[in-house]
């Protein structure tokens, strides 16, 4: 009698499997002529898109169940802050529009107002990254906008389909408030089952540019990362952009571990009056695809920044390090390197135009 009722629970566990990876927040594969262009890319190979150096997910001898084990069952207190992060509310509806602005929202999520354009990158604010509601949770204070209180956004910039950089529930609310998506190639089967007119959406491959409006282009480049929202990785593209406006250059960094391809770009675009790069979520284990705090700060000076802001971190527990520890070693190397660095408090305005002070408001924080 054990055996039946044990088959019934597994057959039932595994149609419920099959039926979540069907629900629309995982979004949908490229299909059609979105398909066939994705396999004319020359970055796409054996079915999927390949990194331009060899990049395994893992490192050289780490094994994934050994980093499960550590991640959800060893004692780590200070992998999340103790007490709620402190923030500022900017009301991002009513910024002078002669103002060329950034705001951090955690993570890497960010608005700015570059020479009248207003631009987001990468938008979580549903209040945790990942399919399951109650798992990857923000942390305290962290979620302090939503939606409505976005103005219009001339730019939506999504870097890759993953569950912290492309989420669901916001993308869903921007439906009526984006003029234009970029994004890589693939992505736009996602938006496309999520309802968004495809004339908006503009798919890039690597080592290509777009003009967007008189005087605002952007390029996009090669990050070495992954991408994927279910079983199957690789279908869609993970870049980088970099946006040109009148007044300014930008690197957009998506997720990526350190490579040449900083140095290339910044050889053939830079030098760059803003870099944003991630730092956090790194360990030595998956080192090939996160950049560590000090390998930030040579990418950084492979671009030829005039200022580095260091994005994704003080948001999420995506690894095993103290939630802090990212700001607290890049900001050290960069004192070394003497390279400018940005660190406001989520929320805070930052004018790009004039010179920054900041406080190390996360000094305290347990």
């Amino acid at each position: 009698m054990i055996m039946p009722v044990l088959l019934f629970i597994i057959l039932i566990c595994v149609l419920w499997a099959c039926l979540f990876l069907q629900s629309a927040r995982f979004g949908a594969p490229p299909r059609g002529d979105a398909l066939r262009r994705i396999q004319q890319s020359p970055n796409y190979r054996n079915g999927r898109f390949q990194n331009l150096s060899p990049t395994p997910a893992l490192t050289e001898g780490a094994g994934f169940f050994s980093i499960l084990k550590k991640f959800y069952f060893d004692k780590h207190d200070r992998r999340a802050p103790a007490s709620a992060l402190p923030s500022v509310k900017t009301n991002l509806q009513n910024l002078e529009s002669s103002k060329n602005i950034l705001v951090w929202f955690g993570h890497s999520s960010y608005f700015m107002q570059i020479d009248r354009k207003t631009i987001l990158v990468d938008p979580v604010f549903s209040g945790n990254a990942s399919p399951l509601r109650f798992t990857t949770r923000s942390f305290p204070g962290t979620d302090v906008y939503d939606v409505d209180e976005l103005p219009f956004i001339d730019y939506l910039f999504l870097t890759h389909d993953h569950w912290d950089h492309l989420d669901y529930k916001t993308i869903i609310g921007l439906k009526k408030k984006v003029n234009r998506v970029i994004t890589g190639l693939g992505v736009a089967a996602h938006l496309q089952r999520w309802g968004y007119d495809m004339s908006n959406i503009k798919e890039m491959d690597w080592n290509t540019q777009l003009e967007l409006d008189s005087g605002f282009s952007v390029n996009s480049i090669s990050a070495r990362h992954f991408s994927g929202r279910g079983l199957k990785r690789n279908r869609t593209i993970w870049s980088s952009f970099i946006l040109k406006s009148p007044g300014k250059k930008i690197f957009i960094g998506g997720d990526s571990g350190y490579d040449r391809h900083f140095a290339k770009a910044g050889q053939l675009f830079g030098p760059f009056d803003l870099v944003i790069l991630e730092n956090g979520q790194y360990n030595e284990s998956w080192k090939y695809i996160h950049m560590f705090p000090e390998e930030a700060v040579q990418a950084a000076l492979d671009l030829g920044a005039a200022k580095l802001m260091p994005v994704h971190w003080a948001k999420f527990t995506l690894s095993l390090h103290s939630w802090d520890e990212p700001i607290l070693r890049i900001k050290e190397e960069a004192m070394k390197k003497n390279i400018n660095l940005l660190h406001p408090r989520i929320g805070e305005p930052v004018d790009l135009d004039a010179p920054s002070v900041f406080d190390s408001w996360w000094e305290g924080i347990l």
